[in-house]
């Protein structure tokens, strides 16, 4: 878009922010996480063009606004040109998964940081991103507790296979509509498996 002057000579500038949207827009074919059917950007997408677009000129500060032993909250800043744009606030349970009991306080930061991304307008339809929709669903999804917790129990290679058996159907699906979660469920699979290999249940 080009410059152009107002009525009293003054330069105006294209809005670089609505620039940056645009681009978002443009370039987000084969960027998305398709969950239960909806689209969601990834924090690091949204943050990519925010970079590429507006350079040393956009600033992100995160703040820790409570961190102890159960929870943290931070809230993220978005400033263009020292004018802050947006803010984004996130709260992560220590106790809600495996990597939040050493990394909630870096899984906070991450989820305001794209909260606040969104809020300037750097998303489709959903505020939420990728991230927070795969953790909030896998949290609420009591069937991928099951699974891990039964695998838990097995004894012997055959008690393996059943299990293998049982949810074969729903592990392809998850895969399908919850990528991410399914990695994440992936990760907790192989260490099972590993402290049973280590029990000698598995070879």
């Amino acid at each position: 878009m080009a410059n152009r002057n107002n009525s009293n000579g003054t330069k105006i500038v294209p809005d670089d922010l609505i620039q940056t949207i645009t681009d978002f827009k443009q370039t987000s074919g084969g960027q998305m996480i398709n969950i239960h059917g909806k689209d969601y950007a990834t924090v690091a997408h949204r943050l990519a063009i925010f970079r590429r677009n507006l350079g040393a000129r956009g600033r992100i500060e995160t703040h820790i606004l409570d961190i102890n032993k159960d929870v943290v909250v931070v809230k993220a800043i978005i400033s263009i040109d020292n004018s802050i744009v947006a803010t984004g606030m996130a709260e992560e349970k220590r106790a809600a998964s495996r990597i939040n009991q050493t990394s909630a306080l870096e899984n906070a930061e991450t989820s305001a940081v794209g909260r606040a991304l969104a809020m300037c307008g750097i998303t489709n339809d959903n505020i939420a991103s990728a991230e927070e929709v795969s953790t909030a669903i896998e949290q609420q999804d009591k069937k991928i507790q099951e699974a891990i917790t039964t695998l838990k129990t097995v004894s012997h290679a055959g008690n393996y296979q059943e299990w293998l058996t049982k949810n074969k159907t729903f592990l392809a699906d998850l895969k399908d509509k919850n990528p991410l979660s399914y990695n994440k469920f992936v990760e907790k699979f192989t260490d099972v498996k590993s402290q049973l290999k280590s029990k000698g249940v598995l070879i």
